[in-house]
């Protein structure tokens, strides 16, 4: 387990498409990053709460960018959270898998040259995934929950929260449209990084240049 700590600075309401959420602003010892907890209900001392960790990303969050599910992703996330009336979404700072924005660009323009998304991060001299998790579970520490309910497609986000000592009882996948601009990056999330998503091996590497 991490010596990470996060200090809680604020909270206000956010009046959403989906109802009310407390949007509450955290400052850690990690980083100088501002990660966000934005939650629905009454968390404290529940158990199975529904909890997603999004990792910031502002081409697919704020640009609707078809290269990636991400956009999806968050407001599926805030639908399901809205329709149970009581969740999280932890909202980090580390775009692009971890290694910026600037990056992530360049990332993409080698992508569009044939690499696939984790060749392209390892040849800007990355890893695939920089991403960590302590800070998400320190933050659930602070909001008092009991155990989670994890919607992702991505074992890492468990095993990384189970080894910071939060219970996660179960898994609820979340899945994006697939087109034609993401399903290679889709796949190779799947084939080299172990995600959990719809392909088989019907789906040929020889679709996926376009990640």
């Amino acid at each position: 387990m991490s010596n990470t700590t996060v200090s809680r600075m604020t909270c206000a309401r956010i009046p959403t498409e989906y109802g009310d959420f407390q949007l509450c602003y955290y400052t850690n010892t990690l980083d100088a990053k501002e990660h966000l907890a934005f939650y629905k209900g009454d968390v404290h001392e529940a158990d199975n709460v529904l909890v997603r960790i999004h990792s910031e990303c502002f081409t697919g969050d704020v640009l609707g960018s078809k290269r990636c599910d991400c956009g999806e992703q968050l407001d599926l996330s805030l639908k399901l959270i809205a329709e149970r009336g009581q969740g999280i979404l932890i909202y980090l700072r580390q775009e692009g898998r971890g290694i910026g924005l600037l990056q992530k660009l360049r990332a993409y323009n080698l992508q569009d040259e044939g690499h696939d998304t984790v060749d392209a991060n390892l040849l800007l001299g990355h890893g695939a995934d920089e991403r960590s998790y302590d800070i998400a579970a320190r933050i659930l520490e602070d909001l008092g929950v009991k155990s989670v309910t994890l919607m992702t497609n991505n074992p890492l986000k468990i095993s990384a929260l189970e080894a910071e000592g939060i219970i996660v009882n179960a898994r609820l996948p979340i899945e994006g449209t697939i087109n034609s601009e993401n399903k290679g990056y889709l796949f190779t999330k799947a084939q080299r990084m172990d995600h959990f998503l719809p392909f088989d091996a019907s789906f040929s590497s020889t679709e996926s240049t376009r990640t």
